[in-house]
Order: structure tokens, then sequence, then C-alpha cells
């Protein structure tokens, strides 16, 4: 995905902290967005303070699938010149929401939210993008849909691009069928210091984001007993998955050029971690989630994925040492959430041992508390994370529209209905 989402830094205000280095207490005061603070043992390092809520961003990635069979269609290119002819669709709230952008397939495209601030903005442009790329894709006579995968079977169509052609010669049937459809969530930091921070201190509690939206049970026509067969769509790609912890905004920069070296990259926008530093604008960018059937469930992943953030970077602050957990853990971690989801256990990110989801998913929610309370979202996300392990994920649903009609045809078409009311 491309990064699209502007992020400016917020106002700042009188506190102190501890130096990451001693953990000795370092006076603060009002200042300009950055300052230089000496601690009592002498180290000179970055203090950035914030008083309102860090700003997050939502990308989605929608299928584009003919109303009556479902089969997705290679038509981004139409749905996108009539989006450009009918912009008064993506004007919400008095501001201009980002336009439709094409993806790696024809038969998908992307749309993403404006720099919001609270949830409830953020859940509007949620839904006013969605409702934007719906009624453009049928004004050329498709359908959008929010699905991770498609349930019925595709060929899919390269979007024309040099570099995807690049990629096709490079990389074979990993680049010819990869059709599939993220979330992908931007957070504003303040420093790519303190991003990398949070890269290190976010790792283990991204699995349950994957259980939580896991929406792509089919491929090809067929039950993959995946929840999310995406994500191991997705891990054929040389960079992707999770990383070994950084350090340093150095090190990862170290670690990042010596992929490139290697030659398995074509350019930097391949660097396909789990969670990254955006190459453009001050954020850090999770791209765990499946694309969530219902927009309830995409503002649930920008709230957690938002508290995640700024949960880690207060730890950073404080001098707390980011969890050690082994990159080789944290890939049979993911593979768990991917592979049940929510109906069995994952992996608890504190023990590492097998436990159940909602034990795992009530972990989330503790880690998470003092961050949500904060930002004043904590009864949403507790009702919303509620309403998940009531009724289930995407995958639940699909499985349940297939039990019922034997059709994928129906599991389509459900899914069309519920990307733009739910």
């Amino acid at each position: 995905m491309a990064d699209k989402i502007r992020h400016t830094t917020s106002f700042l205000t009188k506190r102190s902290v501890k130096c990451a280095h001693c953990k000795q207490g370092v006076p603060a005061r009002t200042s300009p967005a950055r300052d230089v603070h000496r601690c009592t043992e002498g180290h000179n390092h970055l203090v950035t303070l914030r008083t309102g809520p860090r700003t997050f961003g939502v990308e989605e990635e929608l299928l584009l699938v003919d109303p009556a069979t479902g089969v997705p269609q290679a038509v981004s290119g139409s749905v996108i010149r009539y989006a450009q002819r009918h912009d008064e669709l993506f004007l919400t709230g008095g501001r201009r929401s980002k336009p439709l952008e094409t993806e790696l397939q024809r038969e998908q495209l992307e749309t993403a939210t404006p720099v919001c601030t609270s949830l409830a903005e953020i859940s509007e442009h949620v839904r006013s993008a969605r409702l934007a790329a719906a009624q453009s894709a049928a004004g050329v006579g498709v359908s959008v849909a929010a699905l991770a995968t498609s349930p019925v079977t595709v060929r899919p169509s390269l979007t024309p691009s040099h570099r995807y052609q690049r990629m096709l010669v490079a990389y074979g049937l990993a680049m010819d069928d990869q059709l599939t459809c993220g979330c992908h969530v931007h957070v504003g930091i303040e420093s790519p210091d303190e991003g990398v921070a949070v890269l290190d201190r976010i790792r283990p509690w991204l699995p349950p984001l994957l259980a939580l939206s896991a929406n792509s049970p089919f491929w090809q026509g067929a039950d993959t007993g995946y929840d999310s067969w995406r994500h191991e769509v997705w891990g054929r790609w040389p960079s992707s998955g999770p990383t070994e912890l950084f350090g340093s905004a150095k090190a990862y920069r170290t670690t990042v050029e010596a992929l490139l070296a290697t030659g398995a990259l074509l350019d930097e926008g391949m660097i396909y971690f789990d969670a990254r530093l955006s190459r453009h604008y001050p954020t850090v960018e999770i791209r765990v989630p499946d694309v969530c059937l219902n927009a309830d469930d995409a503002v649930l992943m920008a709230a957690l994925v938002r508290a995640l953030v700024d949960t880690a970077a207060n730890a950073w602050r404080e001098g707390d040492p980011p969890d050690p957990v082994r990159a080789d853990l944290m890939r049979l971690a993911m593979w768990r959430a991917g592979r049940s989801g929510l109906r069995d256990d994952l992996v608890h990110p504190s023990t590492r041992c097998a436990a159940p989801a909602e034990q795992v998913v009530g972990a989330l929610l503790d880690h998470l508390t003092p961050a949500l309370d904060r930002s004043g979202d904590l009864d949403t996300v507790t009702a919303m994370l509620d309403g998940v392990l009531e009724r289930g994920n995407g995958a639940q649903f699909q499985r349940a529209i297939y039990s019922r009609t034997h059709d994928v045809t129906a599991v389509a078409a459900a899914a069309v209905q519920h990307t733009v009311t739910v």
C-alpha cells in the first residue's frame, strides 16, 4: 500500500519523563516539538511530549465483484475514472476524503481516510470511504466487497505498471495470483527513534489483531481451513512477517539497507514487515489485519492500533525495555492467529503458551486500558471487542453463510451488503 496518510506533530505539554538510558528523571518544560534535555547522568536525548491524542488513519483494500456472481472484475481503472468525474462522493463533513487508488490487481482498489484524531471521526470517514467506493463501483456496474480473499474462483489481472511487471518476472506465481485485501493503520509518531521503539514493543500484541480481523477463509472456491488465508498468501513475499528487535532507528535503517543489498527485493516499497516505519510521513504502519467485513471492525482495528502505539511509546519514554520474544516464536503466534482466528487457542503474548482466544483478547484490552482511557475510547472499544467475541470475526460470518447455502456466490453477496451497511 502506498503511504498516503499525512500526519503532523501534536502540541506539547509540561511534565517530566525518564531517561531511556538510565531511567533518571528528566526535567521537561513546554517546548517546541522536539527538545534535547540532559538527565542527571549526563545523557543527551530527545524529549517529545503531547497533549492531544495521536493522529491516525486507515487504508482499506476492497474487491470489485460482479453483483450477480460474486466473481471479481478487472475494472479498477473504470471505477477510479468514474470517481474522478464525481468527486462530490468524497466530501464528508466538509472534508474531502482521499481519492480511490489502484492496487496490485485490477480486481481491487484502495480507500484511505484523511488524518483523524478521534474514534468518531475515523468511524465517519471509514464508512464514507466505503460508501463512495461502492457508489463509484455501481457507476460501472460492479459492487465492492470487504473480503480479504475472494470466495469465488478468480484469475486476477495485474494492474498495468512497469514496477508490477518487474515484480511478476521476479516473483512468478507469488505475484501472479496475489489477490488479497488488507487493512493498514497509520499512527503518528514524533521521531524515527520513537517509531522504532514502538515497533519493538508492539510485536507480541499483533497476533490478536489478526485473529480479530480474520476475514479470508476461502480461496479459489474452497474452504482453506484457515480464518486468514490472506496471511498465508502474503507470507510468500521474501520480506514479510515479524522482525527481530531493532533497538534504534539506525539499526532499523541498517536492516532495511541490508535487505535491499541482497537484490531479493526490487525496492524499499517491498519492505513488507508486519509493522514498519512509513517511508514518507512520520507514522508507523501496522499491516497485520485482514480487511474487515464490517466498518465497525475496521474502526476497532484503528482504535486498538493507536492504543498499542501510545502504550509502547509511553513504555519507551519510561525506560521499560521491549519484550525480547524471538521472531520465530512471533511467526508461530501469527500462524496460530491466522489458522484458527477466535475459534481456538492463541499464543498468549505474556506467557508464550496456548490460551483461549477470549483470554488473549482480554489480556490485550488490559494492556491497552490506560491508553484507551486517556483517549476516551475505553467503553467504546470494550463494547466493540465484546461484539466481535459474541458474533465472531469475518471468517466465521462467511462460513456461517456457506453452511446454510453451500454457495460461495451467496458468501460474496452477503459480504457486499455488509461492506456498506454494518
